[in-house]
């Protein structure tokens, strides 16, 4: 069975490995060399780099008797693009979704533009866990008080350049990061507000809550887009009985 997978995800990488284990041969998409780096070093697993368009989709789909979506839960427009290829091609797809986090007394807001509007009121610094696509939501901001915490690429850094943060607020790291290195850089910055998506377990969002609860940040969540999927189990169990088929 051959099956592709819209990767880009700590999931996705491990339904990758476990279904070439299982004897699938996988090829994985990622939008990114970043994400193809991820994945390097993976038996049996082949890795394409680059944004795909649903026609692309569509084209590259021709050779795969199933799709697995196992891209961020924020990753809409990806999502509704492999969603929508999927069905024109009559190709089974599941989506490999992570759980979302349980957060109490944080601020909800529904976009990254509403968080921005919502800070316009308040005082105090801001650290953006939002990702670098994000960052011209907050534009109407003072820089000074905006640090954003990016993946450490050319493209990451061009948009806090382009938002006009000094390069001292730059942190380009890559995550998850443990609770006590969140609250050091929450310490470090005198951060006020820590601006982040729901990216679950996989993605170190309870080490962020903890954190900001200890330092006395206030933790303004951006929530996720409506959608609905499987979990890694409940994939990899479909993907066997596809094997079995064969």
């Amino acid at each position: 069975m051959k099956l592709l997978i819209f990767g880009g995800t700590t999931e996705g990488r491990v339904l990758a490995e476990k279904a070439a284990a299982l004897g699938a041969e996988i090829t994985v998409s990622v939008a990114t060399p970043l994400g193809a780096e991820e994945l390097a070093g993976l038996a049996g697993v082949h890795v394409l780099t680059g944004r795909l368009d649903q026609s692309a989709i569509e084209s590259l789909l021709a050779g795969f008797d199933r799709c697995v979506d196992a891209t961020h839960p924020y990753a809409k427009l990806v999502t509704a693009a492999v969603r929508d290829a999927c069905a024109g091609t009559n190709t089974p797809l599941r989506r490999l979704l992570r759980a979302e986090s349980s957060a109490e007394g944080v601020v909800r807001v529904p976009s990254c533009a509403g968080a921005a509007a919502f800070l316009a009121e308040q005082t105090g610094n801001v650290l953006l866990a939002t990702g670098s696509k994000e960052l011209a939501a907050f534009s109407a901001l003072a820089p000074e008080r905006l640090f954003a915490r990016v993946l450490p690429t050319h493209e990451s850094i061009s948009a806090c350049e382009a938002l006009g943060m000094p390069h001292r607020n730059i942190l380009a790291l890559q995550g998850p990061f443990s609770q006590k290195l969140n609250e050091a850089m929450l310490e470090q910055y005198r951060i006020a507000w820590l601006v982040t998506k729901d990216g679950g377990g996989p993605g170190g969002f309870g080490e962020k809550l903890a954190a900001a609860r200890n330092t006395g940040a206030r933790l303004v969540l951006v929530e996720r887009p409506a959608d609905g999927g499987d979990d890694l189990e409940t994939v990899l169990s479909w993907i066997k009985e596809g094997l079995s088929c064969k």
